[in-house]
């Protein structure tokens, strides 16, 4: 299979990093084509422009946009690995999400009706954040995660969701819940989920 992992954290000491190598050591391990895109090693540029959004009404994308689609286009899976930064994405990930999951390549509208363009890829999400499940869980900040990203985005755009995983006090993680965390990422690959 074919796996594409989008990536966005600065640190390369980073827990995220960490996560990032252990996911491609297990996809590698199964044999399967992976691909990084590490935002920030690549210098991503987020910003949606005026450019941008004249384009894409017309089908044309620059060209560090085109590279981006042409990554998904290719890809069977996609991994999503990126911290929650004040209670959404990174300012690169979601500049990420604005400029390349553009209108006539990630969905449409047909006489009025949206319509979802990846359909048959499959995802997993992999967020790290600093609040606790039980924190989140009392404000509905858990419920607003995955209504924001899961429906928001990535399913919007026709993404199958196989898992999201929210591990948190990530900024404070003991040795043993990061190696819990690294099973349960391992499980979610090796257990034939993502090899249908």
């Amino acid at each position: 299979m074919k796996h594409l992992i989008i990536y966005a954290h600065p640190n390369e000491n980073s827990l995220n990093h960490s996560i990032l190598d252990h996911v491609l050591k297990t996809l590698e391990s199964g044999s399967h084509e992976t691909r990084v895109r590490d935002l920030y090693q690549i210098n991503f540029d987020p910003v949606l422009s005026l450019s941008d959004m004249q384009g894409q009404r017309t089908g044309k994308v620059s060209d560090d946009v085109k590279q981006e689609q042409d990554a998904i286009s290719w890809a069977d899976q996609i991994t999503f690995i990126y911290p929650i930064w004040w209670t959404g994405l990174p300012a690169i990930m979601k500049g990420y999400i604005d400029r390349v999951f553009s209108y006539g390549f990630a969905y449409c509208y047909d006489q009025g009706v949206q319509k979802s363009l990846l359909k048959g890829k499959k995802a997993v999400i992999i967020n790290t954040h600093g609040k606790s499940h039980d924190e989140y869980e009392r404000i509905g900040m858990d419920k607003a995660l995955s209504l924001t990203s899961d429906h928001g985005i990535f399913t919007y755009c026709g993404f199958e969701i196989i898992q999201h995983f929210f591990f948190d006090k990530a900024d404070r993680a003991r040795a043993e819940d990061v190696e819990i965390w690294k099973k349960h990422i391992k499980n979610t690959y090796c257990q034939g989920i993502l090899n249908s």
